[in-house]
């Protein structure tokens, strides 16, 4: 079915071609015209003006009718080249077109020619472009146009900052996939449909490519250049962490030398204030309050501390005897036979007398109070 298809197609172009031949009045080829039928919307016919008709403004005329009856329409619109007429924009309404150039007054016809519109056709460029990336490979689909997608093919140009040119994949419409993509690099795509030659247009005409757009694995950038800047910022940002790392580490050895250094040239002179904080805080820093105070709680401190004179019994005794003699005898509160009751301290047992403050004596458990001074017996 296809060979059928480019066979019918290579007759109708060889036909096309006889019959644009044989209607242009006889006259050699010599006017090179430029057709465009854009996406079968618009006709555009253009002619060098300068070198067919030098000094002279040409008149167009067209018509889509066939037969001999053919209704000629004027150029809608004339497309200009140093004020002179150099081409013709219209509506295409028609599969067959035939058109003439005249001179200025219309008496003489200069060229004419007939011709298939269809096989002019240059496409719009691809609507709804969509990408799909998934691992190493991208997958692009575009919306398929209304008519002519058996003629259609999608094209596909990438490159990355590494590449020196673009590189090429042409598939089907609407659909076209590659594989091999580093997700680490940046690419430039754009894709654009072309018109399959000979079979569909005896002109190659592609469209217009479709905006530039850049992708690197799966995320759409502004630019490839935004790639760079990232890394660049992203290098940058390190290096001033470390350079402020650095810094901070060098300084603080800087500042432990320097504590070093200055408590060895310099030692560190204590503050009274805090190592005498009551003579501040409860004087006012009356020195003599503060020594006067401080001389008697020491005394008191060694006083409360003193370690009780161990007296032994028998020269407690000689002593209460001598003492006897000069004051008046004492109250005897106890003896030792009546203090202790039926225990008898072995011979030369020795005894402890200790003064207390409550006017009392204990001897082995036994309390009695007295009058003036209290001794306690060990």
């Amino acid at each position: 079915m296809r060979l059928i298809f480019q066979a019918c197609s290579v007759i109708f172009t060889l036909g096309n071609l006889m019959a644009s031949q044989s209607q242009s009045g006889g006259q050699k080829d010599a006017i090179n015209t430029k057709i465009i039928n854009f996406n079968n919307e618009k006709m555009q016919i253009t002619w060098a003006v300068g070198e067919l008709f030098p000094g002279e403004n040409v008149s167009f005329s067209y018509t889509f009718e066939e037969g001999k009856q053919k209704v000629w329409k004027p150029c809608p619109t004339y497309l200009l080249d140093q004020g002179y007429n150099s081409g013709c924009l219209f509506k295409t309404e028609g599969h067959t077109l035939a058109f003439s150039i005249m001179n200025s007054n219309g008496s003489e016809e200069r060229f004419s020619k007939i011709l298939k519109s269809d096989f002019y056709i240059k496409p719009s460029p691809p609507e709804n472009v969509t990408f799909f990336w998934k691992d190493d490979t991208v997958t692009i689909t575009c919306n398929k146009p209304k008519r002519g997608v058996k003629c259609l093919r999608l094209e596909l140009q990438y490159k990355s900052k590494f590449d020196n040119g673009w590189q090429s994949r042409t598939s089907k419409c609407c659909r076209v996939g590659e594989q091999g993509f580093d997700p680490r690099k940046c690419y430039s795509f754009r894709v654009r449909l072309k018109r399959l030659v000979p079979y569909c247009n005896v002109v190659n005409y592609s469209s217009d490519w479709e905006a530039e757009t850049f992708w690197m694995n799966g995320t759409l950038l502004d630019s490839c250049d935004d790639d760079l800047k990232s890394q660049s910022n992203t290098v940058i940002l390190l290096s001033c962490l470390l350079a402020v790392l650095l810094m901070i580490f060098i300084l603080l050895i800087l500042l432990c030398k320097w504590q070093r250094l200055q408590k060895s040239v310099m030692p560190t002179i204590p503050d009274p204030k805090y190592v005498f904080a009551d003579l501040f805080s409860d004087h006012n820093g009356n020195f003599q309050e503060w020594i006067d105070k401080t001389d008697h709680a020491m005394v008191q401190t060694k006083l409360e501390y003193e370690e009780p004179e161990c007296i032994i019994e028998e020269e407690s005794q000689q002593k209460d005897k001598k003492n006897s003699n000069k004051q008046e005898p004492r109250e005897k509160i106890f003896s030792s036979s009546e203090a202790a009751g039926n225990y008898s301290p072995k011979a030369g047992q020795n005894a402890c007398l200790m003064p207390t403050s409550n006017n009392r004596v204990s001897f082995s458990g036994f309390q009695n109070v007295m009058d003036d001074d209290t001794y306690v017996m060990l």
